[in-house]
């Protein structure tokens, strides 16, 4: 894959089930300049065997495909296009749903009641490797984040601690400007605190949730 400069378009593959859908999302994201889709598939075996010889920049990929689901093929995908960006984008609210297609790797996870400008515009974004989540979706993400370990506390007993991830108030509130796309400056100003602090938080963020980046 080539990398991508002010005037390389963002090329991508459209992985969804529903051909009509399909169609007229390529042909939504034809109407922008920047944005190049070299392919369609319908499942996710077609996608596995498109990404390593299209090489996409950016993989968008529905959760509900015939066979492998989306969330299941998210590492796959990661592994046969390794530059490529995979943005999911789905009717599902599932809040494993939404944790697991991030601990996979995907890049982001849109709804597709998104607005069309901000489809395009979370699409460069993930393009540039900035995390992206429709943000009707922060609660569950918060949730299904702190539910974490909650299984193995209650087998063990009510005496055994519990042991699911707890975010703070204030990591919280950085959690919920990232997922909005704010940079650790940005955040720094809105919620008041120094720009140190909000990495500080960042990593905590990250150690808790058990994610790299």
């Amino acid at each position: 894959m080539m990398p991508m400069t002010p005037h390389t378009p963002i090329t991508l593959l459209v992985v969804d089930d529903h051909k009509l859908f399909r169609r007229g999302l390529v042909a939504l994201l034809g109407q922008n300049p920047d944005l190049q889709v070299v392919g369609e598939a319908g499942d996710a075996v077609e996608a596995l065997r498109l990404a390593p010889v299209l090489k996409p920049n950016v993989i968008l990929l529905d959760n509900h495909l015939p066979g492998v689901t989306g969330v299941d093929a998210v590492k796959g995908m990661r592994e046969a296009a390794p530059m490529a960006r995979v943005l999911m984008l789905t009717v599902s609210e599932d809040a494993q749903d939404l944790a697991t297609a991030l601990r996979h790797g995907a890049q982001g996870y849109l709804l597709k009641t998104i607005d069309g400008d901000l489809l395009v515009e979370s699409i460069r974004r993930a393009a540039r490797g900035e995390p992206v989540v429709s943000p009707e979706l922060m609660n569950k993400l918060v949730a299904a984040f702190q539910a974490q370990g909650a299984p193995a506390a209650s087998v063990a007993g009510p005496d055994a601690g519990d042991t699911s991830v707890q975010l703070s108030p204030r990591e919280e509130d950085v959690l919920r400007e990232i997922t909005r796309g704010a940079s650790n400056k940005e955040i720094a100003r809105t919620l008041d605190i120094a720009e140190t602090t909000v990495k500080i938080h960042v990593q905590h963020i990250l150690r808790k949730l058990g994610l790299s980046s």
